[in-house]
């Protein structure tokens, strides 16, 4: 069985030994490993590093499944560099990892023991797992029912999921589906995608860590402002999605988030109306509307 490792990159030579590392200690005769990077387009020594990677990796006897594949694109963003790879893959099972991520001790093996459940279940498009912050606290909650059917969507507006989660998916199933971005935008959040896929098929959660982050200064985590302003649109459009899904068993926060969320990209990309087909939502949508716009004029003057 082959796992298919997908990491967009641009100007993170420094932190891509670490990441090699971890796929390296995490190896297992069980299953086989390719490590698939897009370079975005970088202009320090990513392609360098690299390259001793790939050779490092051909030449030691000790490491056995295990393959690197390196491409490069000019500078597009990240979602644009996971679209571009995942026609390379070539592993039943698929799965994102950042360049400033690694993996946990045991990764593969908490996949490799799980793999039938997904590769069996035509259901299924992933497993959800978790994911540690930079100083070992868990990213967000654990999930109250493990090996359980649901959706992403359900997870975090109606479970009360919070955090970055990992999912491995079935590659069948992925491949049908890309991350849409709106009139060349670099960035989109990959919920987008990921309630798409949610209504054709379901994940099923586990809490075991899979990877450690690393929340880099200039990552697009901590420059979230900067991101939300450099690519309103799809945003907008996202937003837009979730309040057309039927709310029915949707917490009241997280309507008033994608409520609020929805005026702040409507200010940022300069529409003047929105229609929703909820009149409730519509409601809300204006009674919301002149905090949201100071709000909005607050956070891009900061």
């Amino acid at each position: 069985m082959k796992l298919s490792i997908l990491t967009a990159t641009y100007n993170r030579a420094n932190y891509l030994k670490k990441l090699y590392e971890s796929i390296i200690d995490n190896l297992i005769d069980e299953m086989d490993i390719e490590w698939l990077i897009m370079d975005d387009g970088s202009s320090d020594n990513t392609d360098e590093i690299i390259e001793h990677l790939m050779q490092s990796a051909k030449t030691s006897s000790s490491i056995e499944h295990f393959e690197i594949k390196y491409f490069k694109q000019q500078n597009q963003g990240k979602m644009s560099a996971i679209n571009n790879l995942i026609q390379y893959v070539t592993g039943e099972l698929v799965m994102d990892c950042d360049s400033d991520d690694y993996f946990v001790d045991d990764s593969f093996k908490k996949i490799y023991d799980k793999k039938d459940i997904l590769l069996s279940d035509d259901d299924l498009y992933g497993l959800i797992f978790l994911k540690n912050e930079t100083s070992n606290k868990l990213s967000g909650n654990k999930f109250e029912k493990e090996n359980e059917k649901t959706t992403m969507f359900d997870m975090y507006f109606k479970n009360g999921i919070t955090g970055e989660k990992i999912i491995v998916f079935r590659t069948d199933v992925r491949k049908k589906y890309k991350h849409e971005l709106v009139d060349n935008e670099k960035f989109i959040t990959e919920a987008r995608m990921y309630h798409k896929m949610d209504e054709s098929y379901k994940v099923k959660c586990f809490n075991e860590v899979l990877i450690q982050g690393e929340y880099l200064e200039t990552g697009y985590t901590h420059n979230i402002i900067e991101t939300f302003k450099k690519s309103p649109k799809g945003y907008f459009e996202y937003f837009k999605e979730i309040l057309e899904k039927d709310m029915r068993g949707v917490k009241w926060n997280k309507r008033l988030y994608a409520l609020k969320h929805l005026i702040l990209f409507k200010e940022l990309c300069g529409f003047k109306h929105v229609k929703l087909d909820s009149i409730s939502n519509q409601i809300l949508y204006y009674v919301l509307l002149i905090p949201g716009k100071i709000k909005t004029k607050i956070a891009i003057k900061d």
